[in-house]
């Protein structure tokens, strides 16, 4: 026989509370002034092994230029050239690491680093490298596909052959002017994504698309500032790519613990 007494249900359990967005901060021209003063003390704080960073860099950059020429795909060596610098920020996590080190007064020696950096691989930087990645894949497709409705009747046996048709010739400018503008908007995008993505993730627990939009919040903040510090990357990886990438050793480290810098300034600071 039943009582009528019906069951009671246990409560509902809270549901749990999604961790707040991290805060950004308003910048001015005087935060990226400070972040270059930082940078290049941290640089010449360890130059040797800031400088290794640039080297690896540079060296890696030259070789793959070169196996390009090698391999006969002259057309590829522009984009190639030109996106290279597009992954510098992946490239950068062990200067970050740095700089988060120097600026706590810790020693630290090449195994501390390179052990920091090769632990990222089971963190979300993995993720962000995907998306550097895919956007540099995007960049040569898009190469390609311009080159080939611009200049399909262009034969590009040699370099020197490919470099005259590109830069002395209507179609080669009307296909520049096509590629720097598909080339720009890549690489707008890729920066607002990663400015802030890159270090945020080699200091916090957060999820890559946290540190994404992290990472375009503060560029929507600081139009102007992020403006300018784009343009200081950019004109300052252009110059270091004209010798022969080996301008690279010493701007990609300032720049690199730059960005750590003006990250923390970006950024606020993991309450408690």
């Amino acid at each position: 026989m039943t009582t009528g007494t019906p069951d009671l249900a246990p409560p509902d359990e809270p549901a749990p509370r999604q961790p707040a967005p991290p805060e950004v901060n308003r910048l001015t021209a005087d935060d990226i002034a400070a972040s270059l003063k930082a940078g290049f003390a941290d640089f010449l704080a360890r130059p040797v092994m800031s400088g290794f960073f640039g080297l690896f860099y540079a060296v890696f950059g030259i070789l793959f230029v070169w196996c390009l020429v090698w391999l006969g795909a002259v057309w590829m060596v522009i984009p190639a050239a030109i996106g290279f610098p597009l992954v510098a920020p992946f490239a950068a996590a062990g200067l970050y690491e740095m700089s988060r080190r120097l600026a706590r007064g810790e020693a630290f020696g090449w195994r501390d680093i390179l052990g920091v950096m090769t632990a990222q691989r089971n963190r979300e930087m993995g993720w962000m490298a995907f998306v550097t990645l895919f956007i540099f894949w995007v960049w040569f497709y898009q190469f390609r596909t311009v080159l080939v409705i611009v200049l399909q009747d262009a034969s590009f046996s040699s370099l020197d052959g490919f470099l005259n048709t590109v830069f002395f010739t209507p179609e080669g400018w009307i296909f520049l002017a096509i590629g720097t503008c598909v080339g720009g908007f890549l690489s707008a995008v890729l920066f607002t994504v990663t400015v802030v993505a890159m270090p945020m993730l080699l200091d916090r627990e957060v999820d890559f698309i946290t540190a994404m939009l992290t990472s375009v919040r503060v560029v929507r903040e600081n139009p102007a500032v992020m403006l300018g510090w784009a343009a200081i990357i950019t004109v300052t990886m252009a110059v270091s790519l004209v010798p022969a990438f080996l301008g690279l050793v010493f701007t990609l480290p300032i720049l690199g613990h730059t960005t750590w810098h003006l990250y923390l300034r970006a950024v606020a600071p993991v309450e408690g």
